[in-house]
């Protein structure tokens, strides 16, 4: 397995990043701790969650992800064995947390701290992530985009305050965003240098074969700021490991069971995964490892976060580590984006 530095922080974490979203929805509490306790037996060092989880979002299961991490935790004692990362939810659309008044601002940033220490049973958090922003944005496949104003948007200075006052008290160590924009990265790095507040280390954002808008926004900047890609969505919802090819929903599949997923119904997706797909078959590669590796190699990449509803697909997912892609692969990915460029976000 090979590591890499978190930002510019001491931190060493895991090219694959264990994702967690599924497990209080798709996957029991057993099935957490048997995903967790493969992920580190095979080197995997780096878990992400949200206080948010499991999604899709409900009232009636908020939370419960992070707390399958916290029995695991508390039943292995463990916790020096590996980074521990997690998200507190931002403004907008997530009414049953926070009574739907949550903003990034001190007393809701500290409740959800304290309420992820507790569900999660440890007393610090590795990597605290901004979710999503505190202001309107492009988000979660929006595209289009429209400029409005938020009078009552908090200061990204204001979140960083606290967020420095979390790690004063030793209970976050370093700070990170997560669909974030070229913008807000780069007044996240201007505030924090002009008053000495806490620098970001990571920027949680999609990126895959469909979605590679990264590269040309925010490649430069996550290379020369040092704030490392934590790549979500490496296979675009499953959609690259070709389980949905010709209009196939397996039985308890995401995109059998919710239809909210539906940011890849688009016949070029359709088109471009079989071509992916019939890639990875001419060259011997699983679609699934092919999609995943070409993550990993991305320059700007720090970790790419992967997840799993059954065993045999954490297998391949954490398995896509060791391998590197050819050159004539790569032409035959570059050729596929070309036909195929962007059809979703």
């Amino acid at each position: 397995m090979e590591y890499r530095r978190l930002g510019r922080t001491d931190i060493d974490v895991s090219v694959i990043c264990l994702g967690t979203m599924t497990w209080g929805q798709q996957n029991t509490e057993a099935e957490a701790h048997e995903q967790l306790d493969y992920a580190l037996d095979h080197e995997v060092n780096f878990i992400d969650t949200a206080e948010m989880y499991p999604v899709p979002p409900m009232p009636d299961t908020q939370g419960r992800t992070e707390s399958y991490i916290g029995s695991w935790i508390a039943d292995r004692k463990n916790r020096d064995k590996f980074i521990l990362a997690t998200k507190v939810a931002g403004a907008g659309f997530i009414q049953h947390i926070r009574g739907g008044k949550n903003r990034l601002d001190k007393k809701n940033i500290f409740e959800a701290v304290e309420d992820s220490l507790q569900r999660l049973q440890t007393d610090y958090i590795d990597l605290y992530q901004l979710h999503w922003p505190d202001r309107p944005t492009n988000q979660f496949g929006a595209t289009g985009y429209i400029h409005k104003e938020d009078p009552d948007t908090i200061p990204i200075a204001e979140t960083l305050d606290v967020l420095q006052e979390l790690i004063k008290l030793g209970k976050v160590r370093h700070v990170g965003v997560s669909n974030e924009t070229p913008w807000g990265m780069l007044d996240f790095v201007r505030q924090s240098e002009a008053k000495d507040l806490p620098r970001i280390a990571s920027i949680q954002n999609p990126y895959n074969f469909f979605n590679r808008h990264f590269e040309s926004n925010l490649g430069e900047t996550a290379i020369k700021e040092d704030i490392g890609l934590l790549a979500y969505s490496p296979l675009a919802m499953g959609i690259l490991s070709g389980k949905y090819l010709n209009g196939a929903k397996p039985k308890g599949s995401r995109l059998a069971l919710f239809d909210r997923f539906n940011r890849y119904e688009h016949p070029a997706v359709e088109e471009g995964a079989q071509a992916y797909v019939d890639l990875a078959a001419e060259h011997g590669l699983d679609p699934s490892q092919m999609a995943l590796a070409f993550v990993i190699a991305q320059p700007f990449v720090t970790s790419n976060i992967i997840g799993a509803t059954k065993m045999d697909q954490l297998q391949i997912d954490i398995g896509s580590a060791d391998v590197t892609l050819s050159e004539e692969v790569l032409k035959g990915i570059d050729a596929i984006h070309q036909r195929h460029a962007n059809p979703a976000n």
